[in-house]
């Protein structure tokens, strides 16, 4: 007997919903683990082993907030040295290989190598060309209209008057990272080709921070990546219950007194009340030079003396070398409401 199927039998396997042979593709995804999960409602995602996630996500976060706190000093930073609005703005926050990352730069670019006082090994901060020249023409006092962005490495004067931006990054940095790790940050080297550079593996894995800078009609672009290997010591403390523990106890003398230093300088407004009374708008229009406003306080009792328009002392009017004055005489008690 001959094997081939009939016209009948070949249109009936044809269509077929299930052809015969693919019952494993069809089959229902298992799951093993030591507690019972739903296939349907569990989520199941590709893990790549060429990339694997060192820093957890909530590490990432904090890492994320602490330098979102950094863009922001180093953009006021910025905007009072350059006389200018400068925004700078966290825009990315991921992990990846090093050999990605330095691919991913442009050539020639300013590449910094960092150095952390207290952590071993070095980070990189790049920072683009597009936002540099500009930079450097409102240093020069230009305005940045039709500016040309040269494709060549930064000359010498070039380079020293962008170490000056790249100094003030270095402080907002620190004040960032202190409270996580009192950290003192200095440019190692310097290079105008990243592909030069290797401080670590190809295929370690990096944190890199991307920001976007914007000033006047300009914007740029500037990266710090932070190797897992230099941040691997403090690691655990960037954990977010750690972390903003710290922050929340930490209380530097040193900044309890700049703070204390610049409130005692600031300027308020310290008015004396002489009297209070009540009177009808059609009074005031009828109001003429000369009139007399009477009120029920007598002369006699002291004057309320408010500060930003809140009452604090009582005191007395008299003169001060041919000025009028106020002699304090008590504070103003939290219960007395006579004289609000």
């Amino acid at each position: 007997m001959s094997n081939k199927p009939s016209q009948s039998e070949s249109d009936a396997i044809l269509a077929s919903p299930d052809p015969p042979g693919d019952e494993a593709a069809t089959s229902p995804t298992r799951i093993f683990s030591r507690s019972v999960r739903d296939p349907v409602s569990t989520e199941v995602r590709a893990y790549d082993f060429k990339r694997p996630e060192r820093v957890s996500k909530d590490q990432m976060r904090s890492l994320q907030t602490l330098h979102e706190g950094f863009a922001r000093n180093f953009g006021a930073s910025l905007s009072g040295f350059l006389r200018t609005i400068v925004e700078v703005r966290l825009a990315t926050c991921e992990q990846m290989t090093y050999s990605e990352f330095i691919s991913a730069l442009p050539n020639p670019t300013s590449f910094n190598l960092l150095h952390a006082e207290g952590l071993e090994g070095q980070m990189c901060l790049e920072v683009s060309p597009l936002i540099i020249y500009p930079i450097i023409d409102r240093l020069l006092g230009g305005t940045s209209h039709d500016l040309f962005i040269p494709q060549r490495p930064m000359t010498l004067i070039e380079s020293r008057l962008i170490s000056n931006i790249t100094n003030r990054g270095l402080a907002a940095l620190s004040e960032a990272w202190a409270s996580v790790r009192q950290l003192s940050f200095s440019v190692a080297a310097t290079e105008s080709n990243p592909q030069l550079v290797q401080i670590v593996p190809p295929n370690e894995v990096v944190v890199v921070l991307g920001f976007e800078l914007k000033i006047t009609n300009r914007a740029g672009t500037m990266n710090l990546c932070i190797p897992y290997n230099v941040i691997e010591p403090v690691i655990e403390s960037l954990s977010s219950q750690s972390w903003f523990a710290a922050s929340r106890n930490q209380r530097s003398k040193a900044v309890e007194e700049t703070i204390g230093k610049s409130l005692k300088e600031a300027g308020l407004v310290v008015t004396g009340i002489l009297a209070r009374t009540t009177i009808t708008l059609s009074d005031v229009l009828r109001m003429q030079p000369g009139d007399i406003i009477v009120t029920e306080k007598p002369a006699t009792e002291p004057v309320v003396v408010c500060v930003e328009g809140e009452p604090k002392f009582h005191a007395h009017l008299g003169q001060h070398k041919s000025a009028r004055a106020l002699r304090i005489t008590s504070p103003v008690m939290a219960d007395d409401q006579a004289n609000r």
